[in-house]
């Protein structure tokens, strides 16, 4: 049993850095789920006032920003009182009963909520709540009820709350349904984000010791399940990806027993190679040909997969085992793989053949990281909990060109679009942009 001791529609065009159009940023980690934008003329240079074209005061929450245009989509959760022999649904490790040391927060009630915020001036358009209550499983004590980031299609925005539901509104506000599945997180939270594929909105949804673990789909316009694969595999908190191989595009999972690919039309299961034997947190990379998985905790854990139809022996391309952090997720940009751990240390890494470039870039300043990487213009933003974003020139060298704070903890990922940087503050969401524009 792996030691917890802590807490998109086609391949990604990794580290195109050519002027493009202004472009949305309509799900967890941007438009091809791989943290990078493909915008020219973003602002490199900010402090909590200069080059900040409007801040908003917002409450509580660890999911990232989305933007669609004029709109800006987060979601939010604000605890409230002890209540009375509210507690979290139990847990059994090898067998036997469990608790995690920091498992908290699940006998106290919770709003949890969806906002809109207008792009242009950050003024909230409106403010659901979701859902209002006990809930059903406790979360890390770092960790935050709404950890998932949202999705958008650019009429309906999806916001998913775990065992508290998946929730969908249109861009009104108004409520087309809910769909509330109660499952067990360890006591740990969920961290794993919605996903769009045609029609369908898709959760990979790994319980505990993986008795429960499931993958499903549900009708975007109904909530109605389309279909619902098991998973033999533990607990993750990791978001799937979608890839374009073999004339096909695949669902791939990361996983600590398996690295599992399915059709997303149907679930059913195309391959699946040894996974990742440690934490499943991180957002599968996608280039070069390959999908690439990682994890940080207990085991550092880098594994190259050839995916679409190739002989099982020939799945791996390629592996490394060093350079990783617990939660931030890392990012391909252009010909490199660049590793982050929780101090900010990167290792760089040929996407190709994982050969080693580059060890021991670090930021200026000791920090610790938990939100995870975004890259455009050819840098690469890694902003630490202090609300420190540190710019790295990316290159088979990565070289720190410049360090921006917002001073104020960050404990989300930052956000790319229409010309603009949005970084989520633990008070304020910061609209980054330039001011001669």
């Amino acid at each position: 049993m792996i030691r917890f001791n802590r807490f998109i529609t086609s391949m990604a065009l990794a580290g195109a850095t050519t002027t493009l159009s202004a472009e949305n940023w309509p799900q967890w980690r941007g438009p091809g789920s791989q943290g990078i934008s493909n915008e020219a003329d973003i602002a490199t240079e900010w402090s909590a006032t200069r080059n900040v074209m409007w801040k908003a005061e917002l409450p509580s929450g660890h999911s990232s920003p989305i933007v669609w245009n004029d709109r800006i989509f987060v979601t939010a959760a604000v605890e409230g009182g002890v209540v009375p022999g509210a507690t979290a649904v139990g847990h059994t490790v090898d067998g036997q009963v469990w608790l995690h040391p920091d498992s908290v927060a699940a006998d106290r009630k919770h709003t949890l909520k969806v906002l809109a915020l207008d792009a242009r001036s950050g003024a909230v358009l409106w403010d659901r709540t979701a859902y209002a209550g006990t809930v059903y499983d406790a979360r890390h004590r770092r960790s935050s009820f709404a950890g998932p980031t949202a999705v958008t299609d650019g009429r309906m925005v999806y916001a998913y709350f775990g065992p508290e539901g998946l929730y969908a509104y249109d861009f009104s506000g108004h409520l087309a349904w809910k769909l509330v599945e109660h499952f067990k997180t360890l006591g740990l939270g969920t961290g794993t984000s919605p996903v769009l594929f045609e029609n369908l909105v898709i959760i990979q949804r790994d319980e505990d010791e993986g008795k429960a673990s499931v993958i499903a789909a549900y009708d975007k316009q109904s909530g109605r399940e389309v279909w619902k694969t098991m998973r033999p595999v533990q607990i993750s908190w990791s978001t799937p990806v979608l890839v374009a191989a073999s004339n096909r595009t695949e669902l791939v999972t990361n996983g600590s027993e398996l690295a599992i690919a399915y059709d997303p039309a149907t679930g059913k299961e195309l391959w699946r190679t040894k996974g990742v034997e440690s934490n499943a947190i991180h957002t599968p990379l996608v280039g070069k040909g390959l999908v690439i998985v990682t994890a940080g905790f207990p085991e550092k854990k880098v594994i190259a997969i050839r995916a679409g139809t190739v002989p099982d022996d020939s799945r791996v391309a390629w592996t490394y085992a060093k350079g990783t952090g617990y939660v931030v997720s890392n990012i391909l940009y252009g010909d490199y793989v660049y590793l982050l751990t929780d101090a900010g240390v990167v290792t760089c890494l040929d996407a190709a053949t994982g050969a080693v470039q580059h060890e021991g870039s670090r930021p200026p300043v000791a920090s610790h990281f938990m939100g995870s990487p975004v890259a455009f213009g050819g840098l690469i933003a890694m902003t630490s909990e202090e609300g420190e974003t540190v710019l790295l020139k990316a290159g088979a060298k990565p070289e720190v060109v410049a360090t921006n704070s917002i001073d104020e903890p960050v404990y989300s990922s930052p956000a790319i679009a229409n010309g603009r940087i949005y970084i989520r503050g633990e008070k304020h969401l910061f609209a980054i942009g330039r001011a001669d524009r």
